[in-house]
């Protein structure tokens, strides 16, 4: 290859662990390194693996086979020439040669999650992998492991030579050598053990297996790499990692050498390592991967690589936190944690199309044994925390995606598990709740007031400000309260009629109640029409002054469930959308035409925030839009080509999953985080089955 390709790739093992870096090898990111291993799953991300760096000795020959960022701008060595080629499926490999050699290499991260899996709710153990287990399965033995296997093709013997790069950091971080950190290292058979010694305490201990080879303690630091993507986001963007030694390793054409770094120390019950080892490994994966979709999903992988690949990325946002003892949803890698606004507007794409009932349900009644105050947890707090409750949204998300899954299950004793949590939040947004939510008692529209945060998505901050601060009544968030009051009135009428007695009375009076409500609320909504811009006002701040921004909250106020607008506003809205919004990548979050508007997503966190919904282009917005089209333009194709966005999924960015965001600007460049949870769930729920099959 003649370009350094800084495209990026992406392994996760359930557990919040994550490899990554990019097809040229090269790390770009304070993110990119071998093994970043959750400790407290799906926390305390700390890197204990950066890479080997490898070269190989041909005829007396040697060549470098790495690429490295220095600061000053250096690119040594230049191994990126050498890469004939780079695959993703089914495992990250690359291939290097010459003439006379080929060498490749292949990662994976096996599923960390080993053993039996058992569920609280039950005495039997459950016969399945975690992700697809019902409700809070308790993991027996948690494993952050990878593996690395080299074979080498070619005329003559070649010596393969693997320097490691080693650190233990915090994954936001940069690792910087000083007198108070150092690694110890305890040679074994075939293995070397190892553990950060600082000031404070010890490290987390791992430790390196290898088929073949002799490895040498060789002390060193490797002073001044260079990351230049985080140089682009004003970051830190200088490393310094750590060499205990490197191994070499004789290797006759056909010859292979598997090594495999594990988070812990040895485990002398543990199965030796093999060659076949990683084959086997890669075989579990796929067996897995087929075992957590039903057959009616996984039929399609005969048919589809891009519907395989699609359900593959799914499951890496899938993860176990165990403050919860249960499955929750990475917002995006690389450095986001669980949200539960993410986690509730990403549900049908990642459980409900993909069939995987068990974990919807398992997600729904994790967020509603934590409501509080009629509020779902927008965060998770790891072990002895609480979680966080700043949003106004989360709860009345949590309603709508209930909704979606009863609607495909028909579940309905979960229905009456869950409807405590329906009543509970109906009464605290009626009657009040933190931040000053409440419902107005003259037109039953939802508001809030409290300075200083930022309750709806749009939740950019800077300098303790809120760049879009939406107090007062914000259109979606009431047009979510709309729906949430139809669906409590249909489940108070359907729970009523399994029920006998009073019970049954007191529900049916609940139901008419909610559906009263709704109709007020339904005619209020029309306060948010602009007659002006066919548009809807985005907020009714808290002076009762109309704000008239054109943002992508009037399309989301347009493709929930129970939509409250008439046909000819919906599709005025949507062709003033699609004029102004619309892009091959999702919906832009601010006209271009507004003095606000910011068309590209760069600079420092400050910057980057300021425009983060300025017009930053979302890409999880392409779904509510399909929504919103197919409701009021039924028989009219959507105005848009799904090709650039998946041409994205397959080629760009991180191959094989969907940015986060991408500028406003043309030719919208990829931004934020490079895999992120509802990007990839709506394209999953929508995709044109055209699409899939091609």
């Amino acid at each position: 290859m003649d370009n350094l390709d800084t495209r990026e790739w992406l392994l996760t093992n359930g557990l919040g662990s994550f490899a990554s870096g990019t097809v040229a090898d090269a790390r770009t990111r304070a993110y990119h390194g071998w093994l970043f291993a959750a400790t407290n799953p799906p926390s305390e991300r700390t890197l204990l693996f950066s890479h080997l760096d490898a070269s190989l000795e041909v005829k007396g020959k040697v060549v470098a086979l790495g690429t490295n960022y220095w600061s000053g701008g250096e690119i040594d060595p230049t191994g990126y020439q050498l890469l004939r080629s780079f695959d993703i499926n089914p495992v990250p490999k690359w291939v290097w040669g010459e003439d006379e050699w080929v060498l490749s290499r292949q990662l994976i991260m096996p599923y960390g999650l080993v053993g039996e899996v058992s569920s609280t709710t039950e005495e039997t153990k459950i016969d399945l992998p975690f992700s697809a287990c019902p409700l809070n399965p308790v993991a027996d033995e948690f494993c952050h492991r990878l593996l690395i296997h080299y074979r080498y093709e070619g005329t003559d013997l070649g010596i393969l030579n693997l320097r490691l790069l080693i650190g233990d950091r915090n994954f936001h971080h940069q690792q910087i050598a000083h007198p108070g950190l150092q690694f110890s290292q305890l040679l074994l058979p075939q293995q070397v053990c190892l553990q950060a010694v600082t000031t404070e305490g010890f490290g987390t201990p791992w430790h390196l297996r290898w088929t073949k080879g002799e490895y040498k303690p060789d002390p060193l630091w490797y002073w001044h790499y260079s990351l230049p993507e985080e140089t682009q986001r004003g970051l830190g963007d200088g490393e310094t990692l750590y060499s205990p030694g490197y191994l070499t390793v004789p290797l006759q054409p056909g010859d292979t050498v598997t090594l495999a770094a594990q988070v812990g120390f040895p485990n002398p019950l543990q199965a030796a390592l093999s060659p076949e080892t990683f084959t086997t490994s890669v075989e579990a994966e796929q067996q897995r991967l087929q075992q957590i979709f039903p057959p009616s999903i996984t039929g399609e992988l005969l048919q589809s690589s891009l519907w395989s690949q699609l359900l593959r990325a799914s499951d890496q946002f899938i993860v176990y936190r165990a403050s919860i003892a249960g499955p929750t949803v990475i917002a995006g890698y690389h450095w986001f944690n669980d949200w539960g606004r993410d986690t509730l507007i990403s549900l049908p794409g990642l459980a409900l199309v993909t069939q995987r009932f068990d974990l919807a349900k398992g997600l729904l009644q994790t967020f509603g044994r934590y409501c509080r105050h009629g509020l779902i947890p927008n965060a998770f707090p790891d072990i002895g925390g609480e979680p966080f409750y700043n949003s106004i949204d989360a709860a009345l998300w949590w309603i709508e995606t209930l909704g979606l899954y009863l609607e495909a299950t028909q579940d309905w004793q979960f229905l009456a598990e869950q409807f405590p949590v329906v009543q509970q939040i109906h009464k605290a947004f009626l009657g009040g709740t933190r931040y000053n939510i409440q419902a107005d008692a003259t037109d039953g529209l939802i508001g809030w007031d409290a300075r200083g945060v930022a309750l709806t998505w749009m939740d950019a901050v800077v300098e303790g400000q809120p760049v879009t601060p939406r107090l007062g009544k914000p259109v979606e968030i009431n047009a979510l309260w709309y729906s949430a009051l139809c669906w409590g009135s249909q489940w108070a009428k359907k729970l009523s009629e399994l029920e006998s007695g009073s019970s049954a009375v007191r529900l049916a009076n609940q139901g008419q109640r909610y559906a009263q409500q709704a109709q007020q609320v339904k005619a209020s909504l029309q306060k948010f029409w602009n007659p002006k811009l066919c548009y809807l006002y985005d907020t009714i701040e808290p002076d009762d002054r109309r704000n008239s921004q054109i943002r992508p909250n009037a399309v989301l106020a347009l493709s929930l469930h129970h939509c409250g607008f008439s046909p000819q506003q919906g599709c005025q809205i949507l062709d003033r959308a699609t004029s102004s919004l619309l892009t091959p990548y999702g919906l832009r979050t601010l006209d271009p035409g507004d003095p606000q508007y910011m068309g590209k997503y760069l600079g420092n966190p400050k910057e980057r925030d300021r425009a983060y919904h300025q017009g930053t282009v979302w890409c999880w917005l392409i779904g509510p839009f399909s929504r919103a089209w197919q409701r009021f333009y039924p028989q009219v194709p959507l105005p848009f080509d799904w090709q650039p966005l998946l041409e994205h999924f397959l080629c760009d960015a991180c191959l094989g999953s969907i940015s986060e965001i991408f500028d406003g600007d043309a030719p919208h460049a990829p931004r934020g985080a490079i895999a992120q949870a509802w990007s990839v769930a709506e394209v999953i729920r929508h995709l044109p089955n055209q699409h899939i099959h091609k």
